[in-house]
């Protein structure tokens, strides 16, 4: 059943993809804000009841449903896990930017690919030349394909899917809307949904990182998990780009993003980090580069199902 679950969401999502602003996502964006307003008093206790409040109150119902439906029927399950990960996957949520800045890319027009890579990050793209348009496409497509796809297959392979699936996305969510806000950078208010994140994707992001080593150059992936992980200031980030650009060849992350995750950032410790971001395997990113990723993920893709099917076989012959 899970391996149907998720391929006929797969399926459904090719044909139909499902807004990044669709009223649902809407309500729980509303619903995340007013939780916020209500419990935050200026306390790091206030932030872990909020988020106790808002995971449980959509992860509990997921759950209760679904329960309902193995009452009722196997097929009622069946279309419940359906709609649960078609809600919760995402994979086409995104990919109109990415797929836009390659055209763009391809056809020369850097100016188009900077417009459409700032509405994407939000971040100021005005001096960026196309090996860091090509970088910035690249490390988002991998990060958010990892949250948006492979964290929420990890999460719904456990005991009561749709439930788990649902607390995966919500708390990622909550990771982001509780932390990356200016107004919220300075709020303790967050810190506990960052934490609580931090542990829910620690396995998903270490499987995600192993699917790009197995299906591209296992031992540069390898080394540059090893050496260069922990050059990022997110662990998990830190994980996926390396392992990423070791599997595709290709040299992710900056030089001063290489210092600020080893020591304190001054003069010495940048120049002398220079040398040592040389060392990560690979060649600077490319319009190529995004054709690469796209390859990269649909390998690992493919890789995830097969191993669902073959887990799914397993279990109905035993």
């Amino acid at each position: 059943m899970t391996f149907l679950s998720i391929l006929f969401a797969l399926l459904i999502e090719q044909l139909k993809p499902l807004r990044a602003d669709n009223p649902i996502y809407a309500g729980i964006k509303a619903f995340a804000a007013r939780i916020e307003n209500w419990f935050n008093a200026g306390h790091p206790h206030h932030g872990r009841l909020g988020w106790v409040m808002m995971v449980g109150a959509l992860t509990l119902p997921a759950g209760l449903i679904y329960w309902v439906c193995l009452r009722i029927s196997p097929l009622a399950a069946l279309a419940w896990n359906i709609l649960i990960v078609y809600l919760t996957l995402g994979f086409r949520h995104y990919s109109h930017y990415f797929t836009s800045i390659q055209l763009a890319l391809n056809s020369g027009d850097e100016l188009a690919a900077r417009a459409l890579l700032a509405e994407w990050t939000k971040e100021d793209t005005a001096d960026m030349d196309v090996s860091e348009i090509s970088r910035i496409a690249s490390e988002k497509a991998l990060v958010t394909t990892h949250r948006h796809v492979f964290g929420v297959f990890f999460w719904f392979l456990m005991p009561v899917g749709p439930a788990c699936a649902v607390m995966y996305r919500v708390s990622e969510y909550l990771a982001r809307a509780w932390n990356e806000p200016d107004h919220m950078k300075q709020e303790v208010f967050g810190r506990f949904a960052e934490r609580a994140f931090y542990w829910i994707d620690w396995i998903p992001a270490r499987f995600t990182a192993s699917a790009f080593a197995v299906v591209g150059n296992f031992e540069d992936a390898i080394y540059a998990w090893r050496n260069f992980a922990d050059r990022w200031k997110d662990e998990a980030v830190g994980i996926i780009l390396s392992a990423g650009g070791g599997a595709m060849g290709v040299r992710f992350g900056t030089p001063v993003e290489f210092a600020m995750g080893v020591l304190p950032v001054d003069a010495a410790t940048v120049d002398s980090t220079l040398e040592t971001a040389d060392a990560f395997p690979g060649d600077q990113p490319s319009p190529r580069t995004l054709q690469s990723t796209v390859g990269l993920v649909w390998r690992a893709m493919l890789l995830w199902m097969s191993l669902l099917l073959l887990l799914s076989v397993a279990v109905w012959l035993g």
